[in-house]
Formats: structure tokens, sequence, C-alpha cells
């Protein structure tokens, strides 16, 4: 051992039940981290000072402002870059012993297999629901335990799935929830050390799997009130009759909800530079489906109407039939959801479009000047 690294993991070193044996094996796992964003950001900088021997940072976004309020890995002088390449350079600051590998890609459910073969453990920094399915099969495919962690406003929750076989996130939650239904905290709004905190235990919970040390969150769900600073845990077992994934065979799970309407054609998507060209013309009738709130921030010139997905069904009067209608939101997930209703009250699924990409993709390639938050 160099004089080096001895002085860096000194504390871990002279820790009972952990000293140089645990330290060893850290150096030698790899651990794949889905999403460098709020959880992934404090989960990375502290798997990274213990000495996680590799590191595989998966995630497509870029750096934007609103990023800053909690994903701490990255800086104001990233802004406009990929989040996997912040994300390596802070790392490799924190610890130039460690390798990293950075997959600028989003998981899905053709390169999800390929892209977490070979590693020790996976830290779920995802931000929706569809990939934690994915994440799901692909695990339990490959045998590899990972750490859950989710937030929402002031609440976290935290466990781990498939270690050792133990219970999965299907025995958890069998069934996705209905389209539109659970709010990401994008769209909910969250308190900025909240996934810090959780990515931390995150961290934590990995370290000890990798190093044998202590006992793991396995079928336990831990649920911490940051209002009230309070925790709880829930017990919870594997389903003996759920049939373990062996394919990844459920594709239209893991997808963001309202890609298919049932029992009709893929949705539309129409791109906002296609919408923008329309306008100019007799364009379409444009729909918001945001809360009040984010229309306060921004909205789409031209917009006909905005009511809030979840209140679709009591504003159908005000919507016409007679008209191509372009639905948006921030970034395209609740904007589906109104599709699909639309579509089951009478509405011609043909002249029902998509904006794909919401707001965001109006900021990025229409009028920079609009906000992203």
């Amino acid at each position: 051992m160099s004089d080096n690294r001895d002085a860096r993991y000194a504390r871990h070193l002279m820790l009972p039940d952990f000293g140089p044996e645990g330290q060893n094996a850290l150096e030698q796992s790899k651990v794949a981290c889905i999403g460098a964003g709020g959880l992934g950001s404090s989960a990375l900088l502290y798997l990274a000072a213990a000495g996680i021997g590799t590191i595989r940072i998966i995630d497509d976004d870029d750096v934007e402002i609103s990023n800053l309020q909690r994903q701490v890995i990255h800086g104001t002088n990233d802004l406009g870059r990929s989040k996997v390449d912040s994300a390596k350079d802070r790392l490799k600051d924190v610890n130039p012993l460690i390798e990293i590998e950075t997959v600028d890609a989003r998981l899905d459910g053709k390169n999800a297999l390929e892209l977490l073969n070979g590693v020790d453990l996976i830290i779920d920094g995802t931000d929706n629901i569809p990939t934690r399915y994915l994440l799901n099969d692909s695990s339990e495919i490959l045998g590899i335990p990972w750490v859950h962690a989710s937030v929402f406003r002031y609440e976290g929750q935290l466990t781990v799935f498939n270690l050792r076989e133990s219970a999965n996130y299907r025995d958890l939650f069998p069934n996705p929830p209905p389209i539109g239904s659970i709010p990401s905290c994008s769209e909910a709004g969250v308190l900025g050390a909240l996934p810090g905190i959780l990515g931390t235990m995150q961290a934590m919970e990995a370290i000890k799997i990798l190093a044998n040390v202590g006992e793991p969150l396995a079928e336990r769900l831990m649920i911490l009130n940051t209002r009230k600073m309070s925790t709880r845990i829930l017990n919870y077992s594997k389903d003996i009759s759920r049939q373990p994934a062996t394919k990844l065979d459920r594709q239209k799970e893991y997808i963001d909800y309202g890609c298919e309407v049932q029992g009709e054609p893929d949705m539309q998507s129409m791109t906002v530079i296609e919408l923008h060209e329309r306008m100019k013309a007799d364009g379409p009738f444009i729909l918001d489906v945001r809360r009040a709130n984010e229309e306060a921030i921004c909205s789409i010139p031209g917009t006909d109407l905005r009511v809030e997905h979840t209140q679709i069904l009591e504003h159908l009067q005000s919507i016409p039939k007679d008209r191509d209608i372009v639905v948006y939101c921030r970034s395209g997930i609740r904007s589906m959801s109104a599709i699909a209703a639309l579509a089951s009250n009478g509405w011609n699924f043909e002249q029902l479009w998509n904006l794909d990409g919401g707001i965001h993709a109006w900021s990025r390639e229409i009028d920079p000047s609009m906000p992203r938050y």
C-alpha cells in the first residue's frame, strides 16, 4: 500500500470490522450509478471519496441552472456540459486513485443489460418510475443488488433490492401506477438538501454491502420526513408467486407512460420546430397541461388553454374536436396523460399530438431566453 493510499483511507483502515479488508473490497468493486442528478450527486461524491475502484456513470442530460439547487456535484461553470463529463471531472478531483467510466446515454430496454453487466452494485439515481421497473428486471436477470432511493417534496424513501435474492421493486410495487398519477420532483418540487441526505445514505448502504459490514436495508423500507426529521421502517417480503424476470420483455413498462394508448396506434409527437412552423399559418389548438404556478414562469406564445392534466376531464367542453391539438407540459410526460384522457373521451387520436420535450425543448431550440425550471 502506498503512503498516499494509506493516508487517504486512514479513517477507514482504523475502523473496527472494516480495516484493510473492507477497504480492499471497495477498491476491487465496480458500481454503476444511474443518474448524476440530485441523488447521484451526493452518492457519487461519497463513493469516490471512499475509494470504490470503478464507478460507471450513466446519464444523458446536460447541466441546467435549475439543477444547481440540489445537484451539488455540478457547478455554475458546468452549465451546458454533459452531466457525466461534469461529474467525472469532480470525482477525479475528489479521488484520482479511482477509475471513472461515463456513458452519455439514457438507460433503456435496449441497452440496460449491456450497460449494467459486470458491475457489483447499482445506485438508483433515477427520477421516474418506468426506469425503476427496467432497473428492477435488469438487476434480477444479472443478479446485481441495487440501492433504491426516491424523493418527493419533503419526504424520501430508501431500501435495498435484490441483495442475495432478497425482495425486489416489483415485490414492493407489483404494478405501475396510473399514467400521470405521480408527479416527478421537477413537477412537484423538492427541498434541495433532501436528495443530498438520501444520496449519502445510498452511498452508505453500498459501502456496507461491498465491504460486508453491518446490516443493509434489504426488505426494509425507510421513510424519512424532513419536516419533522422523523423516520419509520416498513417491512416487506418477496412474493414467492411472482415469476422472476429472465428477459426484458415488458418494454411498454420501461418507457414514459402514455407512449401508447391501449387499443390505439402509437401516440403521435410533434417537435417544437414543427409546431413553430405550423403556428405561422393556421396553427393547431395548443393545450398546456401544467400547473398555474408553472404557467407563471413561462408559456409557449399562442397557447390557447391551460388545464392541469389531472383536471382535464373537467374541461372537455373547452377543447375543440375539429382541430389538431398539440398538448405540452414541462418535458412531455403529463401531456401524454392528457392525450390518453382525450382519446378515451371521443377525441380523434389522429388529431392529438404530444409536444416532444415540452417547455424544455422549446427553450433549447426556439427561444433560449425562456427559463428552464
